[in-house]
């Protein structure tokens, strides 16, 4: 009996000894596949899901194990290698300090982008060996600091001519104390450049407020046909001493949403380049009609047309497609900028037909809005077909 006893207790001990030595076996294989094969901790990975900046994990083989939702723009996906051999540059730089390194750089947004981004990158050492790397695009920031500098240097190099043709003129008036036609004639001309330095400042301010504030303060329903009666009524002098017609047609009776000041001083600002840039005898055009769910308003001249190469920047700020012209005409190259800020603000576009030698057209798009009770519902006329970009159904104003 005790013998069997015996027996039995040393089997027990065997067998304890073999599980021991197989659960370390067990432990000891987890370890090296832990070792070989690591895994980016769980609450890591649930971390990437609600980061606003790009975020990219890789192993020690630099191959791409995790990314955040927000980083669909680099187009790193799992499995495969970082395309953006600078990132990798600096995850290299981040697992040999063993601690964060950041860099300012340009890179591209996957492999078929033209332009690379300017981008502030950081990278950091997490578990076992991984590197993980967080990317914010600051492109935007970059361009519009670069239009606020393009912006300020353009408006100084404005302000400088009539300031400074003022401050000539003010001398001559000195020196021509005794001679009344002189003092005249330097008095109609400081005259001008002072009226000339009151638009352009007060066309700067009015673009600063367009592109400053998020939305439209006197919002409402706004009767088109107003709008252009307004702004034809504010150009009617202007045209007649320019010898210019100003002609009107098209549907009536449209509504729009938005700020009817803002509106009149955009289809103004068309109606003056269409007079300054007509010949003598010639005439403007504004037609209106309803297309698609939208509010169309062509300005249409016969005037010198716009050259190819400068239709694509022709909305730019301060930018003159005829320098010689506009200096004469005194314009100040911020009028269609203006227009372009104000109509998409309205959540409408303003496109361009243009010919030289044939004239140029100026089309604003609106959305259309019900008209308000108690408007007068607008007459529909019978639609034709249009073979050139002008007003429709023209007559005189």
């Amino acid at each position: 009996m005790p013998e069997a006893l015996l027996a039995l207790f040393i089997g027990v001990v065997i067998g304890v000894g073999v599980t021991l030595v197989i659960l370390a076996a067990l432990r000891s294989r987890a370890r090296a596949e832990r070792a070989a094969h690591p895994r980016v901790p769980f609450a890591v990975t649930k971390m990437l899901d609600v980061l606003e900046d790009a975020a990219i994990i890789t192993d020690p083989s630099g191959n791409v194990v995790a990314v955040s939702p927000s980083s669909a723009w680099l187009g790193a996906a799992p499995g495969e290698r970082l395309g953006q051999e600078e990132l990798r540059a600096l995850m290299k730089e981040a697992r040999q300090a063993g601690k964060s390194e950041s860099q300012t750089m340009r890179i591209r947004a996957g492999r078929l982008a033209q332009e690379p981004r300017l981008v502030v990158a950081r990278a950091a050492q997490i578990g076992q060996g991984f590197i993980v790397v967080f990317v914010r695009d600051i492109s935007a920031q970059e361009r519009v600091q670069q239009m606020r500098q393009d912006f300020i240097q353009n408006t100084s190099h404005e302000l400088k001519t009539p300031v400074g043709a003022i401050a000539l003129l003010a001398e001559a008036l000195e020196m021509a104390a005794d001679d009344p036609d002189q003092v005249r004639r330097f008095s109609e001309r400081v005259a001008a450049e002072a009226d000339r330095l009151g638009q352009l400042t007060g066309r700067i301010m009015n673009l600063s407020r367009l592109q400053a504030a998020d939305e439209l303060i006197d919002l409402g329903d706004v009767a088109v046909d107003e709008v252009i009666h307004a702004a034809v009524e504010a150009h009617q002098v202007t045209a007649s001493g320019a010898e210019v017609d100003l002609v009107t047609g098209g549907d009536r009776g449209l509504y729009v949403h938005g700020d009817g000041r803002v509106l009149v001083e955009a289809l103004g600002n068309l109606i003056s380049n269409a007079i300054a840039y007509s010949p003598r005898g010639s005439h403007v055009g504004i037609g209106v009609r309803s297309a698609d769910g939208a509010v169309e308003i062509a300005v249409t001249d016969q005037g010198i047309g716009i050259a190819e190469a400068d239709q694509k920047r022709i909305f730019e700020r301060f930018f003159r497609a005829d320098q010689a012209r506009s200096r004469h005409t005194g314009g100040t190259g911020l009028g269609l900028s203006i227009v372009k800020h104000a109509i998409q603000r309205h959540g409408g576009e303003v496109r361009l037909w243009s010919r030289e030698g044939q004239g140029s057209t100026f089309t604003i798009l609106l959305p259309l809005a019900e008209p308000p009770e108690g408007a007068k519902p607008r007459k529909k006329k019978p639609k034709r077909r249009e073979e050139q970009p002008a007003p429709w159904k023209e007559e005189v104003a």
